[in-house]
């Protein structure tokens, strides 16, 4: 890592900030904070937003671990602020025999399929496909889809054979850009309808300061190839585009400067929702926060991306609270506990249905729901399916904050029981579009308590 000299002041700033204000964060430069996630790839499916992540939850804690990540991670929102956390959806060698590494994937869809491609640590791609953008994903080819035996793929000077980038065109020719660690180690080349087959041999165009990341998206008929940047150009998000996907990039300039809190590898994925574009990328913040050895612990942050008129793109300045809330959240519909804008003291795990559960939360631990329209009746119930809720324990709904309005609240039936139960209580009149928080007070320590969904009933 870079000025490292500088950390130890950083950490006093964010831990103070932290215990100040951990309760009242709107925060962009962490989503899915109970996670460490990173080398976001991006899917816009059926009016959601995925974004699939390698796991550094995989990695351990140790500052010298190194990237072991095997598994990649699944999470979606509707509304940009409110991320649903779908757990593991590939893991090797699980889902992938032939390999032990999963890292950096990208995901894209087509034909009623959906397909992920990943590296294999930095020695070749795999492809694996689901009916799903939830999976689970399996290996349909038993073998690499791209090595270097691929035509195209050498000569080259030290490659890194990963970070896979698929690109459908307008015209339905999908590409794969791939490569990295030299300014002429990029490799694009066209895969075939079934998109598990190569057509023809890889080619390359010069990308200066190319070190990884390869990204393509397109705008009004203009084709853009982001990257980071090698160590020497500060590891940016920079970019070149054409009007070709495979010939003709001119270097445009900087997208992203390395971001805040990250001082090391940098990674990205762009996308368009809802009428908006959005910079998907990781920093260290959450690690920094914990007081953990960050290099290997890194989380996912979103800002806006904007265009000048003439196609370049205007130069990201990096914010806590990066993008704005589209759409807002039904509150008389079941909603899934794991789906939150932040939260403190959380873990996810499965359920017996396939589906996901928050677990271990304790007192003062709590999740934020961002945006919920109550409209203008309100509610008159509270439920919530919970386990664990042992005498002297409730769930409270507070609304704005975590010292705001209590609306509702929870508490144990004296029912010793560990299964997941259905429990209701009366919930207080409240209007509009809130913020509310699911809080656990008090409670006996080594007693943790799962929620698996909430709703309100509408008066």
């Amino acid at each position: 890592m870079k000025k490292l000299s500088k950390i130890p002041f950083k950490l006093i700033i964010l831990f103070s900030s932290f215990l100040i204000l951990s309760q009242h964060v709107q925060a962009d430069d962490h989503i899915a904070a109970h996670r460490h996630l990173a080398d976001p790839a991006t899917l816009v499916y059926n009016g959601r937003v995925y974004i699939y992540a390698s796991n550094d939850d995989d990695n351990t804690d140790d500052k010298d671990s190194g990237y072991k990540m095997k598994s990649i991670v699944c999470i979606s929102s509707s509304d940009m602020k409110n991320w649903t956390d779908h757990g593991v959806v590939f893991e090797a060698p699980r889902d992938v025999s032939w390999a032990n590494r999963t890292w950096a994937p990208s995901v894209i869809a087509r034909n009623g399929k959906i397909y992920l491609y990943f590296g294999n640590g930095g020695s070749g791609i795999g492809v694996a496909t689901s009916s799903s953008p939830i999976g689970p994903f399996k290996d349909p080819l038993g073998k690499k889809l791209i090595d270097n035996e691929t035509p195209g793929v050498q000569p080259a000077k030290n490659m890194w054979l990963f970070d896979p980038m698929a690109f459908l065109d307008d015209d339905g020719q999908a590409y794969l850009y791939f490569g990295g660690n030299g300014e002429d180690n990029m490799r694009v080349i066209k895969l075939n309808e079934d998109m598990i087959s190569v057509n023809g041999q890889a080619s390359s165009f010069h990308v200066p300061a190319f070190f990884e990341a390869s990204w393509m998206h397109k705008r009004n008929g203009n084709y853009y190839f982001s990257y980071s940047s090698n160590p020497k150009a500060e590891m940016r998000i920079d970019y070149m585009m054409s009007k070709s996907p495979t010939t003709g990039f001119v270097y445009k300039g900087v997208i992203g400067a390395q971001p805040p809190n990250n001082n090391n590898n940098n990674h990205h994925g762009i996308f368009e929702f809802k009428g908006k574009w959005y910079h998907a990328y990781h920093n260290r913040l959450v690690a920094i926060k914990k007081g953990i050895p960050p290099v290997y612990k890194r989380n996912l942050a979103i800002e806006e991306l904007t265009y000048k008129p003439d196609g370049s793109i205007v130069q990201i300045s990096y914010t806590a609270n990066g993008v704005t809330q589209v759409g807002s959240v039904n509150p008389y519909q079941r909603n899934e506990a794991e789906s939150m804008q932040d939260q403190n003291g959380i873990i996810t795990k499965n359920t017996a249905d396939g589906g996901m559960e928050i677990s271990g939360m304790k007192n003062n631990n709590w999740i934020k729901i961002q945006g919920v329209d109550f409209g203008k009746k309100g509610p008159k119930d509270f439920s919530a399916k919970v386990s664990g809720l042992s005498p002297g324990t409730s769930l409270e709904v507070r609304v704005g904050s975590l010292d705001g309005k209590q609306i509702a609240k929870l508490v144990s039936t004296g029912d010793k029981t560990a299964d997941l139960q259905i429990r209701a209580a009366k919930a207080e009149p409240i209007q509009g579009k809130q913020d509310f928080y699911l809080l656990i007070s008090g409670g006996d320590p080594s007693t943790a308590i799962d929620i698996d969904w909430w709703r309100f009933q509408q008066r």
